[in-house]
């Protein structure tokens, strides 16, 4: 997982219609509220808008055609999903609870919200749990302010990943054992098996080629440009190629 830099203008889509679909909620929302609370009334929110091909092309631009969350290339074999960090209809605390709703409606078409993931990431991990370290913190409308959450996950767009997640071979640890970077390895399944073994595939890879430079010879220059593009943003699982060569 690594820093994810969108660009600071949305897409056109949600300056204009996302804003005022943001609006309209809003407003339902402040006239009905206990009816959205008790789950009797729901936002549909429209996924031709939050997922607009000009929204989802800039996220993939942005992430370099990975994963946000596993950095797994996944354009060649899967459309991806475009995820709202803080889920749009309803949110858990912990595996397991009620579904809390109406969930961060105000946010389905906000573009700090929004990522591309794998349909793993998303679908069978992060689903909607959203934990808060201070649970009474947690914002229940548009009325309250995000920013004084305490979410538990990372974002990858509003925080340095690296600082709290490293890796020991291909196998990812949080930094210092420090909550955020272990809650968000354990809901978003970071340490499962089938992404470890591309991930050692990878760091195969990178061991030939850093023998390579040690050795010396015509090849050392080629090893070298090839294992300082294979730590580029835009490489696949480059935290974990960085870490281990920051340890090598």
């Amino acid at each position: 997982m690594i820093r994810v830099r969108k660009p600071a203008e949305p897409p056109q889509i949600l300056r204009t219609q996302g804003v005022q679909a943001r609006r309209a909620f809003s407003t339902a929302y402040s006239r009905a509220a206990r009816s959205y609370e008790r789950g009797t009334r729901s936002f549909e929110s429209d996924s031709d808008l939050y997922g607009h091909e000009t929204v989802k092309q800039a996220l993939i631009q942005a992430q370099h055609g990975k994963c946000a969350f596993c950095e797994s290339r996944f354009t060649h074999i899967d459309f991806g999903d475009v995820e709202h960090f803080r889920p749009k209809a309803g949110w858990r605390q912990e595996e397991g609870e009620p579904l809390h709703r109406p969930g961060y409606y105000w946010l389905a078409y906000e573009w700090a919200n929004l990522f591309v993931s794998c349909t793993l990431c998303n679908q069978q991990f992060k689903r909607n749990l959203f934990p808060l370290g201070t649970p009474a913190k947690r914002a229940r409308s548009h009325k309250n302010d995000v920013t004084e959450e305490d979410p538990l996950l990372l974002d990858p767009a509003a925080d340095d990943p690296e600082a709290s997640i490293s890796f020991r071979e291909e196998v990812p640890y949080a930094v210092g054992g420090n909550a955020r970077g272990e809650t968000t390895l354990r809901i978003l399944g970071l340490r499962r098996e089938p992404l470890a073994e591309q991930r050692r595939d990878r760091l195969g890879y990178v061991k030939a080629l850093r023998s390579l430079v040690l050795m010396g010879g015509p090849e050392a220059a080629k090893a070298q440009d090839l294992l300082q593009r294979m730590q580029q943003d835009s490489a696949q699982y480059a935290a974990m190629t960085r870490a281990f060569l920051r340890g090598s």
